[in-house]
């Protein structure tokens, strides 16, 4: 329970402000006007919580956290910033700040910190430190035992209540999205609208009419007026989601809507102006993608205020089972299922699969075992999970030396269609591409004269078992 807290700010009025707030709550103020003499109070003091503002006369607030955190001193500290220092404020809780706040103050803010950091100081038995982390919105629970998906969650509650843009980087299925909707939920708009865009599902003269709408008469086709989607983000959230997909032209664009909230619509000439904060998610490595010139690095470095590396399945291998628990009790339920938990070599196989699609994989799998009705025990052959070999055995490079990337390339995408049964999104999946990618690759291998989505043998000499 927190009953004492350091208040450090050079500002009379802000220190005020906090001291009033605080006697409010029966928590007793200790008043600062800069670092030296709130480091020398922590030493007079038993200090709860420390509230820092970042710019001060001399020491900064964050050589003060520097300065506690060398100290070996446990005392959560929240540093305050005023909008346009976000980055700064981000580099504090890299350094170990807790959280932080961005001025003008509100009572709603400092009550908020207050419920969290009381939270986090409550015993493992009240907080179920054991359990799975689920986030406050029941509808977008995050299941998840391992402590780097616990530390992002984490990261992603604290930066979803500043204004910074925030990138999602991370192979299909990882739950970009639901990442985005969290930072969302947890913010200050999370009254306001979630806008999600696709950014790989349109051609790039479509793209930019949805996301930045056009006039009537704009193009052919264009009867009427029509908002994008940035329009209808206002005071809300845009999630741009396969932001890689994007081309230059249309990069362009996106960069002066996130520097200057102003945009105009497709042949139109009024400038229009928007409150959205832009979450964007890819799956591609835009630092190779930046070197290959098909995206601006000024764009990447605006979007990666911070960004959120979500680790494949494969690299967080205790949240498999329960998250498959997590999914088999949800279809049961949803199905009307008998089925109530797994057999012994059940959790043994989901165990030992690598999931190369990820967590959408393991959701798919638990909800087709649960509708075809196993009974009440799921067991290993209602999962239909292909047989398991190490990652360097399946597939023998040696046997393909002397051939070309693009025909490897070929006859890895042939491939995956016919274990797919030629379903291009599930083969998009598991090649970590987007539909549309595959798509065009799909299309260019048919003017080659390769058979593509037939029982008909394809022309691609050799295959990935085989020799070349």
């Amino acid at each position: 329970m927190i009953r004492r807290v350091l208040i450090a700010d050079d500002d009379p009025l802000a220190r005020d402000f906090l001291a009033e707030v605080m006697l409010s709550k029966s928590i007793e103020p200790v008043i600062a006007q800069d670092a030296a003499e709130a480091f020398r109070l922590m030493t007079e003091h038993e200090i709860d919580l420390v509230l820092t503002d970042l710019r001060m006369p001399g020491d900064s607030g964050l050589v003060l956290l520097r300065r506690i955190r060398a100290s070996g001193r446990d005392v959560p500290v929240v540093v305050l910033t005023a909008y346009g220092s976000v980055d700064t404020a981000v580099t504090a809780l890299k350094e170990g700040a807790d959280d932080f706040l961005t001025k003008p103050l509100s009572i709603e803010q400092i009550e908020n910190v207050l419920r969290t950091i009381d939270a986090r100081g409550a015993s493992p038995e009240t907080t179920g430190a054991d359990d799975p982390l689920r986030c406050r919105e029941a509808s977008h629970a995050i299941v998840a035992k391992s402590p780097q998906v616990r530390a992002l969650l984490d990261t992603a509650i604290r930066v979803a209540r500043s204004k910074a843009t925030v990138l999602i980087t991370g192979e299909s299925g990882t739950g970009k999205e639901l990442f985005a909707r969290i930072i969302h939920d947890e913010s200050p708009r999370h009254d306001g609208p979630f806008v999600r865009v696709n950014c790989a599902a349109l051609a790039e003269t479509l793209l930019e009419s949805e996301l930045f709408g056009h006039e009537k008469g704009a193009f052919t086709g264009a009867m009427t007026r029509r908002e994008g989607r940035f329009e209808l983000a206002d005071r809300g959230t845009i999630f741009l989601d396969e932001i890689g997909e994007t081309s230059p032209a249309l990069q362009a664009k996106l960069l002066r809507v996130l520097e200057e909230r102003e945009f105009e619509r497709v042949g139109g000439s009024k400038t229009l102006s928007v409150d959205v904060r832009t979450v964007a998610a890819t799956n591609r490595d835009l630092a190779a993608e930046i070197k290959a010139g098909r995206f601006r690095e000024d764009l990447f470095y605006r979007l990666q205020v911070v960004q959120l590396r979500l680790p494949p399945l494969r690299e967080r291998r205790d949240d498999v089972v329960p998250l498959a628990e997590h999914f088999l009790e949800r279809f049961a339920r949803e199905n009307g299922s008998r089925v109530r938990a797994f057999s012994k070599d059940a959790i043994e196989r989901l165990r030992g699969y690598a999931w190369p699609g990820n967590v959408r994989e393991l959701e798919n799998t638990i909800e087709r075992a649960v509708v075809l009705d196993p009974g009440t025990e799921l067991k290993p052959e209602h999962l239909f999970l292909a047989a398991t070999e190490p990652d360097d055995a399946r597939l023998d490079l040696s046997r393909h030396v002397g051939r070309t990337l693009d025909a490897i390339e070929k006859a890895l995408i042939l491939k995956t269609l016919e274990c797919t049964g030629n379903s291009r999104k599930d083969a998009a999946r598991l090649l970590g591409v987007t539909t549309r990618t595959l798509t065009n690759k799909i299309s260019r291998y048919r003017k080659e004269g390769i058979v593509v989505g037939s029982s008909q043998r394809s022309r691609v000499t050799g295959s990935l078992g085989g020799a070349p």
